[in-house]
């Protein structure tokens, strides 16, 4: 039996990337140690993060203003690092609340700054993204944060925010973490963009931080030398042991997705998949409902309700078909799929055929 994971992270890696990690486990290319063996100041290990930097340079197209960095700690610590070093003497920031990542990055930075929400879409459960021309941008903010794909709700921008006539040069500022190269963007829009890994570009364990180099050394004072961007971006991610296995892993997948076409390929295969699996619920005469407003669903997380009383009976059948990971966040419920790159249309389109099913004997 085929096994389809629709985790929303970690997540589904390629196929091909975890054969050439097994192959490549026990002595990377002829060198007799494991990556997670090497010293990350050694030769082979350097190499394998020059090519995954750069590599990734190249997929996103990334300005030679812009600092690369390979961190840890998650989403969670950006919610934190963001505004000690970007704050750079101002005491307010602009965020756009979409969801539960939203309403975390900005409970965090209440602590340590003024929060202006400039467009908040609280008002019908998260479910739409809010009119740019809605929206209250303060000319003084530090900078202004947004969430383009919010992992839970399934709500996903189809725009960048654009600052270009606002007065005083403000940032803007992207957690990517579940959007990240599934389509083509133009880092250059952006001051600062980061990700946790653990969807589409490898496994948990690495955090990405793409910089804009002005915004890098304006660090609150005092602060902790581990939260500073100009220490990581001095020391190229390796002030202190980075987590090698993980980047390793980054490394394959970014070579993978060169191999297939790059980015623009992957956004044709994102819009097909999303386009299969939303007109399967739009088609089931209610008996699936998306609670997403249409033109905001996002490609990589679908959110999906059933008729009541039948989660436990779809997802029990469905694991039994080797659909795994659909039970929607605690904090939603209901069911949701998450297909980011590496899911294959192939798996999507079981997920319709056992939902098409399901429905036909349960509607």
């Amino acid at each position: 039996m085929t096994i389809f994971n629709f985790s929303a992270g970690p997540a589904v890696l390629p196929k091909e990337v975890l054969q050439q990690a097994q192959a490549e486990l026990l002595d990377w290319q002829g060198c007799g140690m494991s990556v997670m063996e090497m010293s990350h100041r050694g030769r082979e290990y350097m190499g394998i993060h020059a090519q995954a930097e750069a590599d990734l340079r190249e997929l996103m197209g990334i300005p030679a203003n812009y600092k690369v960095l390979f961190l840890q700690g998650g989403g969670h610590l950006q919610f934190s690092m963001v505004p000690f070093n970007l704050l750079r003497g101002k005491s307010s920031a602009d965020y756009v609340n979409t969801g539960e990542w939203s309403k975390k990055a900005i409970a965090e930075a209440k602590k340590f700054c003024n929060v202006n929400v400039v467009a908040d879409s609280a008002d019908k459960n998260f479910t739409y993204v809010p009119a740019f021309d809605t929206w209250k941008l303060d000319r003084d903010a530090a900078y202004l944060h947004y969430t383009p794909n919010e992992t839970i709700g399934g709500v996903e921008f189809d725009w960048v925010p654009s600052l270009a006539n606002m007065p005083g040069n403000v940032p803007l500022v992207a957690d990517m973490s579940s959007s990240i190269l599934s389509r083509p963007i133009d880092v250059s829009k952006f001051g600062l963009i980061y990700a946790g890994a653990q969807k589409n570009i490898g496994p948990a364990g690495l955090t990405l931080v793409i910089v804009r180099e002005d915004l890098v050394g304006h660090a609150n004072p005092g602060l902790p030398t581990m939260l500073d961007y100009k220490i990581h971006a001095d020391n190229d991610s390796m002030y202190n042991t980075p987590p090698t296995f993980s980047i390793y892993m980054a490394g394959l997948v970014f070579q993978w997705l060169k191999k297939h076409g790059g980015i623009a390929a992957m956004e044709r295969a994102n819009i097909a998949k999303a386009n299969v699996l939303y007109a399967a619920i739009d088609a089931s005469n209610g008996f699936y409902h998306c609670p997403v407003n249409k033109a905001d669903r996002s490609r990589m997380n679908v959110p999906f309700t059933l008729k009541d009383g039948l989660d436990g009976d779809f997802l029990k059948q469905a694991d039994a078909r080797g659909l795994l990971q659909l039970k929607g966040h605690r904090s939603v419920g209901g069911m949701r799929a998450s297909i980011y790159n590496a899911m294959p249309l192939a798996g999507v389109q079981a997920l319709v055929d056992f939902m098409n099913e399901f429905a036909k004997k349960n509607g």
